[in-house]
């Protein structure tokens, strides 16, 4: 399955490094990428694990479906020194982009970047998406100045952070696909564009 994917190029550090290297073997056998682990003092420790099918989509029964796998594998493992609360979500509208075809997916929206390696002294991108060549992702920048170069090459291997950015055309087009996370039982019409763009799933606290 594995070479069916292609790698997450933003990975995670310290705890959440452990977390994701116990749950994503888990979470592609069920036949969804992992997105994103992030470990947060919310709630005294909560440990958030974004994920998704390769389509983009996630339900909130695919959500109970991956909690309910990861649970007592991280309840073996026990990662984690301390009491926390387990959150599994959608990547959401303004979702992380941590591999190459999220960049060909969401060709033409604006995203923001932060580089882990700056290109020409600068860290900080932001503009549209317009896909990967070459081993880098292009973004198009609208605050250039004239004679400038308009399209940025951010080589993958040394992206920091990537993510969209929240605006009304890209909540139409999410919906549009059915990647907004949508309850199973709402239709496009019933989402609510302002609430939150997580499903948290199983938000009981773990080790108690």
């Amino acid at each position: 399955m594995a070479n069916q994917r292609d790698k997450r190029l933003i990975t995670e550090n310290g705890v959440a490094a452990r977390v994701a290297a116990i749950v994503e073997p888990v979470i592609e056998d069920l036949g969804f990428n992992l997105v994103r682990v992030k470990v947060s003092s919310t709630n005294g420790c909560t440990v958030q694990i974004m994920a998704e099918r390769p389509d983009g989509t996630m339900s909130v029964s695919d959500c109970e479906t991956v909690s309910r796998a990861i649970s007592p594998v991280l309840d073996l493992e026990d990662p984690i020194p301390q009491a926390y609360h387990l959150e599994i979500s959608s990547p959401g509208i303004d979702r992380p982009l941590v591999r190459a075809s999220d960049f060909e997916r969401w060709s033409g929206y604006e995203a923001k970047v932060e580089m882990a390696v700056p290109l020409a002294g600068r860290k900080r991108f932001r503009g549209f998406v317009r896909g990967v060549e070459g081993g880098a992702a292009l973004i198009e920048l609208p605050d250039v100045k004239e004679g400038e170069e308009r399209l940025a090459r951010l080589p993958l291997t040394d992206l920091g952070e990537a993510r969209l950015v929240l605006t009304d055309e890209l909540i139409r087009e999410s919906l549009r696909r059915g990647t907004a996370p949508v309850a199973d039982d709402e239709t496009e019409e019933e989402f609510d564009a302002e609430s939150e763009t997580d499903i948290p799933q199983d938000n009981t606290p773990r080790k108690e």
